[in-house]
């Protein structure tokens, strides 16, 4: 009979970019059981609804995850526009596209590094490292800021980008998918890769959706499903298709990741061209009314849900977020117990956790 053993995994380890905990019961090297352990960084952020009012309270949405910044402080913004029947300026909707989809990118390329880094490809992780940075030059030229920007608001934007930063964005596209290719192939095509994450952490289509899996997970597994459909924003007017391959495994995960990227640039040319001319922001006066709202929006991990709850003051009487990472943990348990000690650190990886955006 195999002797068990419970070792802990994590908060602290060299592999995982996030504070996240387990408990593994081993028998061997195979693991037969996982408990995660939520709440290591908890913030309270959620009670901060208290001390700040539904304007303010966007600087502290944005706060929930620095790579998800921007993301969060829009979602934020258009549930509370939302409550008191907003109407955003059309050339604020399209930056906010435009600013999304460079925050796809960026997230992604720094998944992809991290990945690389977990299987001990330094190199790899340098140049994915690098094609990021070059996101966030742009970041910073447009916002003033490289992880925080507070350029959301409810009611638009802070900030435009004149014609001619859009054009010397468009510019750099070219550049971009350049670098990109040079990472993509080796991600999609090098033999130590495709060793270590081919037919590792297999989820089926059906397990996908009976877990409740959103995101690059749910769509690796062959689940079309992508909320930038529902043509929030200006992607109404741009027709996403979501990205899906039937892999079902983590070399898949990797692919959706790496064609997603393709297709935030395929979108953020598009966004350039077809901008309108307008105002970017209008004065949202008075106080949320008694009442509630859900906004839906596609983050880089997945699908996240915010929601918020006026009383007819100015603070808001509840404000929740249900983020990606909360939704996947499910599954990236399910796909860790059978599988080998030396792939947890991997499996982990395949969902892009956050811990900072699930313990609020």
């Amino acid at each position: 009979m195999a002797q068990r053993t419970c070792i802990p995994y994590g908060p602290q380890h060299p592999v995982l970019p996030e504070p996240i905990h387990f408990d593994l019961l081993l028998e061997d090297e195979k693991i037969v059981d996982a408990v995660p352990s939520i709440g290591y960084i908890h913030r309270g952020l959620e009670m901060l609804t208290r001390d700040h009012d539904f304007m303010s309270m966007a600087y502290v949405a944005e706060r929930i995850c620095g790579i998800c910044s921007f993301i969060h402080g829009m979602g934020y913004c258009q549930a509370v526009e939302g409550l008191m029947g907003v109407e955003v300026p059309e050339r604020a909707l399209w930056l906010r596209t435009i600013w999304s989809e460079l925050s796809r990118l960026q997230s992604h390329t720094l998944w992809l590094g991290l990945l690389a880094d977990a299987m001990g490809f330094e190199s790899l992780f340098m140049h994915s490292w690098r094609v990021r940075e070059l996101i966030l030059d742009v970041f910073e030229e447009t916002t003033g800021g490289r992880i925080i920007f507070n350029v959301c608001t409810p009611g638009g934007v802070r900030r435009d980008i004149d014609a001619q930063t859009l054009g010397r964005i468009a510019g750099l596209l070219p550049r971009f998918r350049r670098e990109i290719d040079a990472v993509a192939g080796v991600f999609l095509h090098d033999a130590s890769v495709k060793a270590r994450l081919a037919g590792i952490g297999s989820l089926s289509r059906e397990e996908a959706h009976a877990w409740g899996c959103v995101g690059p997970m749910a769509r690796a597994s062959g689940l079309s499903f992508d909320m930038r459909q529902t043509g929030y924003a200006a992607y109404g007017r741009l027709g996403v298709e979501p990205v899906v391959e039937t892999g079902c495994d983590s070399m898949a995960r990797v692919a959706v990741r790496v064609r997603e990227l393709y297709q935030s640039l395929d979108l953020i040319g598009r966004c350039i061209k077809e901008i309108p001319a307008g105002d970017v922001l209008v004065k949202v006066a008075g106080s949320p009314p008694a009442g509630e709202f859900y906004a839906r929006l596609e983050q880089p991990r997945g699908e996240v849900v915010y929601y918020v709850q006026g009383n007819g003051t100015k603070f808001l009487e509840r404000f929740r977020v249900r983020t990606p990472t909360f939704a996947n943990i499910p599954s990236m348990i399910h796909l860790i117990k059978g599988s080998r000690l030396s792939d947890v650190a991997l499996l982990v990886l395949t969902i892009d956790p956050c811990i900072s955006c699930t313990e609020r």
